[in-house]
C-alpha cells in the first residue's frame, strides 16, 4: 500500500478546518496530520510535523497566511504550501510564488480542485484556482502596476511586517514582546520605523491599512 499523503490545515475558521478535513479524510490517500489556527501555531506545528502539504488560509491572526509561508518554505523546504482563501488576492499571487508557494485557490473551490491542487503540488507544478486563472493572467499580460500600498507594504522588513499585523490587530507593546520574545523597547522601535515607512501618524490608518491589504480581517 502506497504511503498516504499528509496534509496540515492552517485557517482561523474551525468550521473550515472540519469541513475540509471531511473532505480530505474521504480520500483513501490523503490523511490529516495537523491542524492551526495561526500562522505562528501553523510554523511550529508544521516544523515539527512536516506534512507533504499546508492548505493555508492569508488572514489569520497573530501571523498571515504570506509570512507564514515564507518561513515555513525555508524551515521545511519539501513541504507544499497552497493557499485557499476567501478572496483572490490579486497583488499577492506572484509574492506567493516566489516563495514557492504551489497553488492559490479560492474557498468557493470544489473538492475536486483541491484534491487536484493537492496532487498538482506534489508532482513539483503550481494550481491555480479556476475562477482566477483568466485575472492572473491578465495581470501579467498587462504588466500590471502595483499600487502605492503595495509599495510602502514592500518596504517593511519581514520582522516588521510581523510586528505591524499585530499591531493591526490591536495588541499591545507588552503583548507583542512576549509573543515574538523581544524588549518592549525594540518593539516600540520597530513600531516608530513601520509608521515612519508606511507614512502614517496614527493606528486607525494603519488598521485600515491593514484591513485594506487584506491582511487582518474587518471584525462585525
Amino acid at each position: 500500500m502506497n504511503k498516504p499523503i499528509t496534509i496540515f490545515l492552517a485557517d482561523d475558521h474551525t468550521i473550515v478546518r472540519q469541513g475540509l478535513a471531511k473532505l480530505l479524510e474521504g480520500e483513501p490517500n490523503l490523511r490529516v496530520v495537523g491542524e492551526a489556527e495561526n500562522g505562528r501555531e501553523a510554523i511550529a506545528k508544521v516544523e515539527k510535523l512536516k506534512p507533504d502539504v499546508v492548505l493555508m488560509d492569508i488572514a489569520m491572526p497573530l501571523l498571515n497566511g504570506i509570512e507564514a509561508t515564507r518561513q515555513i518554505r525555508k524551515i521545511c523546504p519539501h513541504t507544499k504550501v497552497i493557499i485557499l482563501s476567501m478572496h483572490s488576492h490579486d497583488r499577492y499571487i506572484s509574492e506567493l510564488f516566489s516563495l514557492g508557494a504551489s497553488g492559490y485557490l479560492l474557498k468557493s473551490s470544489t473538492g475536486t480542485d483541491i484534491i487536484n491542487a493537492i496532487h498538482t503540488a506534489l508532482k513539483g507544478s503550481t494550481y491555480l484556482s479556476p475562477s482566477i486563472s483568466d485575472k492572473v493572467i491578465e495581470d501579467y499580460l498587462s504588466l500590471k502596476k502595483k499600487s502605492h500600498q503595495d509599495d510602502l507594504y514592500n518596504r517593511l522588513s519581514n520582522r516588521e511586517r510581523e510586528v505591524f499585523q499585530m499591531i493591526a490587530e490591536g495588541r499591545s507593546t507588552k503583548e507583542i514582546a512576549d509573543i515574538l520574545c523581544l524588549s518592549p523597547s525594540t518593539v516600540k522601535t520597530h513600531r516608530s520605523n513601520i509608521m515612519e515607512k508606511l507614512e502614517m501618524d496614527n493606528i486607525s490608518h494603519l488598521i485600515q491599512f491593514a484591513i485594506n491589504l487584506g491582511i487582518v480581517e474587518l471584525q462585525p
